[in-house]
């Protein structure tokens, strides 16, 4: 591992390049970071002390050249801000820029073209610290030898494969794991965010879908209640008329 000298003159954000400019071979890779990004601006909405990025350059100096950054499918940073200060985005993520945080949570999806996910990229993270490596796999992972969803834990400098799922990751305070989505219209299997306890957090969608889902639920049970109603008092009419017509008087009943 070479640590560059932070003294040394390293360019800006402004001055690199935000990403590798590769094209992505299928729609996982910008799907599901984004959908955990879209959730976790939902979840996390008034706090100001994270920020996540899809497909974002992230330069770091524990490489072999500071200027070649490393560009996650999506990685999680805590500690730093969602925005550069004057409520400014990022072109993409400079460590010396960012008092050197590195990402604690990195995301890759495993494409069509093998991309090292399993070895140079796995180093890689090792190298800069990320705490928690997701690799998935839904596709290819006969091909990898692996399995569809994997979690990497970095302990002692090294990555060690994490049972369970969805995965809770204290540090992070989230869990982990697969779950169907229907958004937009489609049904999809998807990476959601979990609390403590294993339940999934929901988008604004699914939520405003289950409302609406109980809503029609307690109209339908109102609807029975007065069709219930209406037979029984039908069958208390009929019954009043079989008297009257058997010559009892009903109206001293």
């Amino acid at each position: 591992m070479v640590i560059f000298d932070s003294k040394l003159n390293l360019p800006s954000s402004e001055e690199l390049p935000c990403s590798d400019d590769a094209p992505v071979d299928n729609e996982n890779q910008n799907f599901i970071p984004n959908f955990l990004l879209f959730l976790l601006e939902f979840i996390w909405a008034e706090r100001q002390d994270w920020f996540f990025a899809v497909d974002m350059g992230v330069y770091h100096t524990t490489g072999i050249n500071p200027l070649v950054p490393i560009v996650p499918d999506g990685f999680l940073s805590l500690g730093t801000s969602r925005r550069k200060p004057g409520n400014v985005s990022r072109n993409s993520y400079v460590l010396w820029e960012e008092d050197y945080i590195p990402p604690i949570f990195v995301l890759e999806t495993v494409s069509q073209t093998p991309g090292g996910e399993y070895s140079s990229k796995m180093a890689t993270y090792a190298n800069l610290g990320v705490l928690y490596y997701v690799v998935y796999n839904p596709q290819y992972w006969k091909r990898s030898k692996h399995q569809p969803f994997e979690v990497y834990k970095l302990i002692d400098g090294q990555y060690q494969l994490q049972a369970g799922e969805p995965f809770w990751m204290p540090e992070i305070g989230l869990g982990i794991g697969r779950a169907t989505s229907w958004s937009g219209g489609l049904e999809r299997e998807v990476l959601y965010w979990y609390d403590e306890k294993g339940n999934r957090y929901f988008t604004p969608e699914e939520l405003a879908e289950q409302e609406r889902q109980k809503a029609e639920q307690e109209r339908q049970r109102a609807e029975q209640e007065h069709h219930r109603a209406e037979n029984a008092e039908q069958q208390l009419e009929a019954l009043l008329a079989k008297l009257k017509a058997s010559g009892i008087d009903t109206d001293t009943l």
